[in-house]
């Protein structure tokens, strides 16, 4: 499609723009952990409340976003979240301690979630070629968690409070854009009632989804928030390796996902991914040096981004035909199975630096057994079929689910 037939291209710029600049602000801090850590004197398990304040806010906080959005509409709750970012960054800057840092970063997730419950809703809305917008809105996200790590490992050799206050001013620069350029949908959508968010946990193929995706969250930031700290670099070299992984978690949304969902379906790219991750996972536990860490850590982006450019597909495909009310429910689950994850493996660390990849392959594994028991009810619901069932070979005749739309 012509790019001329969109007449919102600059509110769709301006949005993807404000989703790099926070993506990049969750994976900013990577490179500066151990960095904080010596600087106020903490440990390693008081180092990763910074994520876990963040990400426990920032799933908590979906529901009510979702909500807002419902009620005062997309843009002002999208503003007030990049409000919210930016401040909470550059106060973060002049913090002293862990418990101001925490706290912080606390309502930097708060403002994420704001950003996170609207931004693709809108992008659809705003857009007349979902295809191209959700691309564009991948690409961000994939960039941003590629350039997060660049930039703290630059400014964090500086002081470790830089990062923090340069993404604040981006942030500030990005509230800027958005109040100017961004714009509210034209159709005018029903609130969101509380109810429907948690009917959408009834449908069995969405549940499964939701089982799968928290086994996998958690996971996920044992590497984004536990890694850091284990492979015991200066904050360049480390900023360096997270831009690695990023790259590598960019190629497998960019270049693989989708391509390979077209091949094999979208459930089945994610049992790929869960399998490479779980021999990512092992291989964490086993190294025998830093190079191995590192090239393994670009590995296991890329199974990272296999599974990220397919779970948000299908969780709007398996839940709620209103999109708001999927993307709520959804990830609320995703984020809430995150959030344990950075505490969990500062304190397991304590005690081997290999058990906390030990654990994750323990909740991978789990999914993993989840998803092959019942991911043919997510390859029924989503008009698929896996190869491991039987009865799902006939899923695309007798569907259990209605199809959801997928964007």
């Amino acid at each position: 499609m012509d790019r001329r037939s969109e007449p919102n291209r600059s509110a769709i710029y301006a949005t993807t723009l404000v989703a790099f600049l926070a993506i990049a602000g969750i994976a900013v801090v990577d490179p500066i952990l151990p960095a904080i850590g010596e600087a106020i004197g903490v440990t390693a398990w008081q180092v990763e409340l910074l994520f876990t304040a963040y990400i426990a806010v920032m799933a908590v906080g979906m529901i009510p976003a979702t909500l807002a959005s419902g009620r005062f509409g997309f843009k002002p709750v999208l503003v007030t979240g990049v409000s919210v970012v930016g401040l909470a960054a550059i106060g973060a800057s002049f913090s002293n301690d862990i418990v101001q840092l925490s706290v912080l970063r606390g309502v930097w997730g708060l403002g994420n979630a704001m950003f996170f419950a609207t931004a693709m809703v809108v992008l659809v809305n705003l857009a007349n070629d979902r295809e191209w917008v959700v691309g564009l809105f991948e690409t961000a996200l994939g960039l941003g968690f590629a350039v997060g790590p660049l930039i703290g490992g630059l400014l964090g050799e500086v002081s470790w409070r830089l990062p923090f206050f340069v993404c604040g001013v981006f942030m500030v620069l990005a509230l800027g854009v958005a109040a100017r350029k961004l714009r509210e949908p034209v159709n005018k959508q029903q609130p969101v009632r509380l109810g429907q968010i948690f009917a959408t946990y009834r449908r069995p193929a969405f549940v499964t989804l939701c089982v799968v995706t928290a086994a996998y969250n958690f996971v996920f930031f044992v590497v984004l928030g536990y890694t850091p700290l284990f492979l015991r670099l200066d904050v360049i070299p480390l900023g360096l390796a997270f831009t690695g992984w990023g790259l590598g978690l960019a190629a497998g949304i960019l270049l693989i996902g989708h391509r390979l969902a077209h091949r094999i379906g979208a459930v089945q790219t994610v049992g790929v991914a869960l399998l490479g991750l779980l021999v990512c996972m092992v291989l964490f536990a086993t190294s025998t040096g830093t190079a191995m860490s590192l090239v393994v850590l670009v590995v296991a982006g890329l199974f990272m981004g296999l599974a990220n450019a397919n779970l948000t597909d299908l969780a709007l495909g398996l839940g709620s035909a209103d999109r708001r009310v999927a993307t709520g429910a959804f990830n609320l689950v995703r984020w809430g199975a995150a959030a344990p994850a950075p505490i969990i493996s500062g304190k397991l660390a304590e005690h081997s630096l290999a058990l906390p990849f030990w654990v994750g392959f323990g909740v991978l594994a789990a999914g993993v057994l989840a998803y092959l028991a019942f991911g043919h009810l997510m390859a029924a619901g989503y008009g698929e079929r896996v190869i491991w069932n039987r009865a799902a070979r006939r899923a695309e005749h007798a569907p259990e689910e209605p199809v959801g739309e997928a964007y």
